[in-house]
Order: structure tokens, then sequence, then C-alpha cells
């Protein structure tokens, strides 16, 4: 059952599968003429399993893949809210895009703003959380960004968000200063990325703010990434030959750097943003090896977070849409069963569904039928069958304990039906990789117990012996936002009623950062019953 029904105990009742989506894939690159057969074999169970062929006339990005993580993406912040819509807004300029879909992604941008809308504080800053008192810095020119490229492609922006957003840019543009390295993150802080980045925002709105963009650029210390954007800030403000000369003689290869940082980068997610400025000031040449490192990484079988995945789409979008390819790109597929396809297009990229019943081996053949090349891609997502996962840690230290509301540690695994309880877990730092921040503990909860939402009492709970950064309390689960100084632990605690008679299964607990996937701990799941007492 999937609801809340009352059960005998001695009834396993079958919950809905906790292993998440995973994709896997094949890829080929077919010269005039060629033909290449992919066979492939779904790995989720039955009803879970989707595909995906991706043809496309530049170098793979896999559109398909990325794309799908970001709207699938289950936290909620400010960035991760723009980075599932921003690359949407681009999709039609580099595959075709048919009336159903042209619906959904104007559903998602809508939704993308109206939830920003409720992120903006009094100030015009954008919150990190729903309910933040502070705005962020990069949030809110991240989440600006993506308005003002909504509205430039016709879409109704919030009453106030965009005057309101305004008013606190351009006050932070001028008031801004040069921060030291007494910060959580040292020199990861990038304060002058951020600050270049508001400038290039404001320029794009109009509101050029030319003294703050000339006081940061005579600043000696500027970074790599900030002369980049810097530089994207004057050209969008008509100043090219300012712009050229910030990036002359400079490289268009950052270094790796630590992803615990406040502008939730990366090295991949700085190529990007390097790629559209190359792209506005229209140096194609110059951005094609640019465009290849991020297709390699995009292509790669390699995990990227929301903010590197959203800005490389984006980028890879906005360059293929103003490339002026003219290679038509024709086409051939045959699916399983025999029925033939036969296909062109000017656009850089096609993507075909798949239509999987079952778990049963079937294939697909591509044949390219222009004459230049055409990079074949298939994707296959599907829902693994439940298992016992294996505890594991990395770059952090997880202890699960379940209690009574005395505090004594009870045994979960046979609990009397109306027993309030409690899950606490606590997490530490053990300080090898430093400051760790967004970081996310994940709890999702048999349908046999409820879960107490403590944020509706109306005193602050005494077994919270943390405050996290932010919660997200639903039905079936808590997502808990937090960070972690070197050596430091902290403790969260839900309370619990075993509600409903029956045999559960209890998923492991996760915890992650969500910007490096170098750091994350798990604990295995198991079995558990809720029983009538006495028995």
């Amino acid at each position: 059952t999937s609801g809340r029904e009352r059960a005998s105990y001695d009834i396993e009742i079958d919950v809905r599968n906790p292993n998440p989506l995973v994709s896997r894939f094949q890829q080929s690159v077919l010269e005039a003429g060629e033909a290449r057969t992919f066979d492939y074999e779904p790995h989720g169970i039955a009803g879970t399993n989707t595909g995906m062929l991706e043809l496309s006339s530049i170098p793979p990005v896999d559109f398909g893949r990325r794309l799908k993580y970001l709207v699938d993406y289950p936290h909620g912040c400010a960035e991760q809210v723009v980075s599932s819509a921003f690359p949407q807004l681009f999709l039609d300029a580099v595959m075709e895009v048919d009336a159903a879909m042209q619906a959904r992604l104007r559903d998602n941008v809508t939704s993308a703003l109206r939830t920003i809308a409720a992120y903006q504080l009094p100030s015009g800053g954008i919150g990190y959380w729903p309910g933040s008192r502070q705005p962020d810095d990069w949030a809110t020119t991240y989440a600006g960004h993506f308005m003002l490229e909504a509205e430039a492609k016709g879409f109704a922006l919030p009453p106030g968000l965009r005057s309101n957003w305004l008013r606190y840019q351009r006050n932070a543009a001028r008031n801004w200063s040069a921060r030291d390295d007494r910060s959580p993150y040292g020199g990861n802080d990038f304060s002058d990325l951020a600050q270049s980045y508001r400038l290039y925002a404001l320029a794009l709105a109009g509101q050029a703010e030319m003294g703050a963009m000339n006081r940061l650029r005579e600043m000696s210390s500027l970074s790599l990434q900030a002369r980049w954007r810097l530089a994207a800030a004057y050209a969008m403000a008509g100043q090219p030959e300012a712009a050229q000369r910030l990036i002359d003689g400079t490289t268009t290869q950052p270094e790796a750097y630590s992803p615990f940082n406040r502008t939730y980068g990366s090295r991949e997610r700085d190529l990007a943003m390097i790629l559209e400025t190359l792209t506005l000031m229209n140096k194609r040449e110059e951005a094609i090896p640019v465009m290849q490192r991020i297709s390699d990484a995009l292509s790669a079988d390699r995990w990227m977070s929301t903010q590197t995945t959203a800005y490389c789409l984006l980028a890879v979008a906005r360059f293929a849409g103003t490339a002026g390819i003219s290679n038509e790109m024709r086409y051939e597929y045959v699916l399983e069963g025999g029925k033939t396809v036969q296909g062109k297009t000017q656009l850089p990229l096609v993507q075909v569904p798949l239509e999987i019943t079952g778990v049963s081996p079937a294939s697909v053949s591509v044949t390219n039928k222009g004459e230049g090349m055409l990079f074949a891609r298939l994707m296959l997502t599907g829902i693994p069958a439940t298992g016992m996962v294996t505890a594991e840690e990395s770059n952090l230290r997880m202890s699960v304990a379940y209690k009574g509301m005395d505090g004594r540690l009870i045994d979960i695994r046979r609990i009397d039906q109306g027993t309030d309880f409690m899950a606490e877990v606590s997490i530490t730092n053990p300080g090898q990789m430093g400051y760790l921040s967004n970081l996310v503990l994940s709890q999702l909860f048999p349908s046999g117990w409820e879960i107490h939402n403590m944020r509706m009492d109306e005193v602050a709970s005494v077994h919270q012996a943390s405050i996290p950064a932010y919660q997200d309390v639903r039905d079936d689960r808590v997502h808990t936002h937090f960070n972690l100084a070197a050596g430091e632990t902290k403790s969260f605690v839900v309370i619990l009623n075993a509600a409903y008679l029956g045999r559960f299964f209890l998923p492991g607990v996760f915890c992650e950062a969500m910007y490096d996937n170098r750091v994350t701990a798990r604990s295995p799941g198991l079995w558990v019953e809720v029983v009538t007492p006495g028995m």
C-alpha cells in the first residue's frame, strides 16, 4: 500500500522503493554513412525505466541526463531552484521543441520565477532558503541573471521582483569592498567574483555601474574568474575595448579549487562562464577549445553539482545557438520492433524518447545520413531493486541512534504501536577538507512511522541539540541542511511515532555535501515492525 491504511502487523506492507534513479549511457561518434547499433538492457525494476537517444552535430553534452538530474534534484535552495530552470530557457536554440515540451518548459520557468519571488527579502536580496533572514550574494545575482534572461524570452515577472532586486544590487555594488581571508572559506571566498557577477547582471539589466566596474578593474589581486566575468560586464555595457584589455594574455584554463566556496562553483562552472564571455564577445574560434573541455566534462560518467551542471548547459546552449552552425544533420534510427525513422534538422541536437515497458533486452540502431560527424548517445534511467546498502564514510563521520523519549536506546526492529521515540544523527567533520558548507542530512522513514514536525511547536524543542541552517520536513522524510567547521560535531533529532501496524523497510540515513560528492556518509537500511502492544 502507498498510503497510511491500518493493517495487521503480520502483513508485510510494500513501500515505495527508496533507491534513487540511476543513469547509464553508451555513446559513439559516427562518420558520414556510418551506422551503430546500441544493445541495452533496462537496469531498473519494471515501470521505472526510461530511455533517451540523443543525436548531435556538436560534441556531446548529454543534455538529457544532465537536465534530468537538475529537474529531479530533491532540495530547493535558491541556487538549485534557478539551476533546474535556467538551461531550459535556451533549449529551443539547440534542439527541436514540440508544443507539449514547450508548455512544460514554460511551466517550469514560471514556477521557478514564482519561487524566487517568494525567497525575496524586503531588502530586495534573495535568501538561500525559504525564511532566510539574510540575502545570499551569489544566489541573489544568479536568480537575477535568470530573471533577466527569462524576461528577455517573454516571461512575465512577479510584481516587484525586478525593481526590488535592482535596488538591492545597485546598493550592494556601490558599497562593496574586498573581504580578507578570515572567512571560513579562506582563499576560496571569491568575493571579487561575486562582485563582478553582480556588475555583469546589472549591465545585463541596462543599469551598468561604471564606477564600481572601474574600481574593481583596478584591483591588483583580481582573480582569474573575476577578470573574465568583469570583461563580460564591460562587453555587456558596450565597452568591448575595456573588456578586451581585461582578458589580454589571460588563460582560459582555471585551476581546480575546493567546492566549498561562496559561489557554489568549480573549475568547470568557471569554464562555462568563460565560454559565455567569449560567446558574448563574438570570439568563436577561441571559444571552441573551451567548449570542447566543457563537452568532455558533461559527457563523462562523473558527478557534477547543480550549479556546475546548469551553467555548463546554458553556456553550451548559448554558444551553439549563436555559432551559425550550417551543416544539416541527417540521420536514421531503427527502434526495437523494426520501426524506421528518418530525420533532418539545422539545429545541433535531437532527442528521441524510447518507450521501455519491461525489463527485456532491446536495441536501437543509428545511421549517419549527413556529411559531417554525428555524435550518438543512448541514456537509460531506472530505479534498481531495493537492497541492503552498506555503511560508508568519506570525509565525514556519522552515527545513528534511536532512543525513547527518556533518552535511552531502543530496538526499532520491533516496536509497539503508539510509541513516541527519537532518531538522533550525529555528524562530525574530521577536518581533512577544512570547512564544510551546504551539507544535507536526508532521512526517509517507513510509512508505518509518523514524523512530528517540531517547527510547529510554540517553543523550541529540548531534544534538538544543534540548530540547522534550514530543515525541510515532509510527510515521509526530513532533509536537514547545515555547515560544519573542521573538527566540529552537530547532532539532529527527529521525533517519531510508531503509528501503523505492519512490517516496513527503513531506508538508510544519508549525509552529503551538495557541492562535493567526495564528502558523504551513509548507514544501511533494515526491516522494522510495528506491533500490537504486549505481543
